[in-house]
């Protein structure tokens, strides 16, 4: 593609150069620069881009996208100069790969907690209704047989495109995206055209990248406020949670059709009768299109928020009630989220991927009713990440367990001990000195421990792991799962 065409409908401040040159390939990593490429220079979390500029003319770039323009331009080498990088990498992105999401049906998913579950539940309803489905997520990346593992949650623009494009060459026509809000703030999805946009929730998270609420807030509405205004796909819709009062403030800015989805309101789509047992959750919905009657293996009222934002998604776009109905039923599970760990000792072992404290509320709520005897929990923190939400969730766990166990989730670069001590505080302010506490660093000893004083009735949760099968020590990831470590204690107590 020339250069010319490459930067079609993108707002430059300056061409230096020709721009009637062909373009082979696209990158923002100088190592990946190869001879003839655009080499787009991003500012980063970490490092900014402009600094590898002439490594990446040197590696072989005949085309650089910057804000800055370098003091000495180099000789042959066309240089646009742009406003934002990161607005114009996805923009470029899009031209290069030539629209694939003009060519599927696109939805994104964003929200604090629910995002992955409601993925897997859409793509099921896809797939009753015969629909070649893709999915982009925290857990990963798939479509057409084709499971790729997830680098982050949502990819950079440039590596999105491309997954796009290739889904698109394998005949795919509905894909559905967990969006971040990172992704959202460093305009990843700028360039997609969206058919829909689900917002799930908001409460704390990612504070050490926004810094407030109100920022992670004001990155989460872009998907509304921006991204879906922009797109040029007839008929979109904004698929709410209207209980949740970011989504009231969403529906407020929401572009196309709004379809509020809610169980403690009686408009859009909403819960008329549900009974949630252990074994599921069955309810019927009244919705615009019908009622719907849902029978899911999944449990907890947090699930039933998940059911009715796929539902709310799928009738919107077209699927018929009783494919909904099917797609729903279809869902056994999702991986990391309440996953059972079998046993022959009567202890119900519970693995799940609550790390924010709604989403450990919400879990250690749906489990209360279900728990006989006692309900211990583990949980820790990752390090590097939101400080403040440590002393938070270390008073909801004091408060909604009967036994708590503090441990390490992935530290990374911070000290175990240092992370603990701040959930601690959340643990000593909550009171509650009758119930058993205990500190563990080590997460295999804690998961042990954990197993170890659980008896007939008791409900075992190890939180905040989820799907992960890997512990990152520093900077380094070492092979840990939580499902694999409980099996093998398990197994150690019938032989002991």
């Amino acid at each position: 593609m020339t250069l010319r065409n490459l930067i079609k409908g993108v707002e430059t401040k300056r061409v230096l150069g020709s721009d009637d040159i062909e373009i082979p390939a696209i990158c923002y990593d100088s190592k990946e620069v190869r001879d003839g490429s655009l080499f787009a220079a991003i500012r980063g979390e970490k490092t900014d881009g402009h600094k590898y500029v002439e490594s990446a003319v040197k590696s072989g770039a005949r085309a650089l996208l910057v804000e800055e323009i370098p003091e000495n331009p180099f000789r042959g080498v066309s240089i646009i100069q742009v406003e934002d990088t990161k607005s114009a990498l996805a923009e470029v992105s899009a031209n290069f790969f030539n629209h694939p999401t003009k060519e599927i049906t696109l939805v994104g998913v964003t929200g604090t907690n629910g995002k992955t579950t409601i993925t897997y539940l859409l793509e099921s309803i896809w797939q009753e209704w015969g629909k070649n489905t893709g999915v982009i997520g925290t857990i990963d990346y798939r479509f057409s047989g084709k499971k790729i593992p997830s680098i982050r949650t949502t990819p950079e623009s440039l590596d999105l495109m491309s997954l796009f494009r290739d889904m698109r060459d394998s005949a795919v026509q509905c894909v559905v995206m967990e969006v971040s809000s990172h992704a959202l703030d460093r305009k990843r999805v700028f360039g997609c055209h969206f058919d829909a946009a689900v917002f799930t929730n908001l409460s704390q998270d990612h504070l050490d990248y926004h810094g407030t609420i109100e920022n992670y807030f004001e990155a989460k509405k872009k998907l509304f406020s921006e991204v879906l205004r922009k797109s040029e796909k007839r008929g979109k819709f904004s698929v709410i949670n209207i209980d949740d009062p970011y989504g009231r403030e969403i529906a407020k800015e929401a572009v196309g059709k709004i379809i509020s989805y809610s169980i403690l309101n009686s408009e859009g789509v909403y819960a008329e009768k549900t009974d949630i047992t252990p074994e599921g959750i069955h309810t019927i919905l009244n919705t615009p299109w019908g009622k719907v009657e849902i029978n899911s293996k999944l449990f907890g009222k947090h699930n039933l928020y998940n059911i009715l934002a796929a539902v709310s998604t799928a009738l919107s776009l077209g699927a018929e009630i009783g494919i909904v109905e099917r797609g729903i039923s279809n869902v056994a599970g999702v991986p990391g989220r309440l996953n059972r760990v079998e046993n022959p000792f009567g202890i119900t072992i519970l693995i799940d991927y609550a790390h924010t404290p709604d989403a450990l509320r919400n879990v250690l709520t749906a489990v209360r009713p279900f728990t006989r005897r006692k309900l211990i929990l583990l949980f820790g923190c990752g390090g590097d990440r939101d400080p403040i939400k440590r002393p938070i969730m270390g008073r909801i766990g004091r408060e909604l367990s009967d036994i708590l166990i503090v441990t390490s989730d992935n530290p990374r670069t911070e000290n175990p001990d240092r992370i603990i001590d701040q959930i601690e505080k959340g643990v000593l302010d909550a009171g509650s000195k009758e119930k058993l506490y205990f500190r563990i660093v080590d997460r295999y000893d804690a998961i042990r421990k954990a197993i170890e004083i659980a008896q007939e009735g008791d409900t075992v949760l190890l939180a905040g792991k989820g799907h992960e099968s890997y512990q990152i020590l520093g900077t380094e990831k070492i092979p840990f799962d939580d499902k694999e470590v409980a099996e093998r204690i398990i197994r150690g107590k019938m032989d002991a």
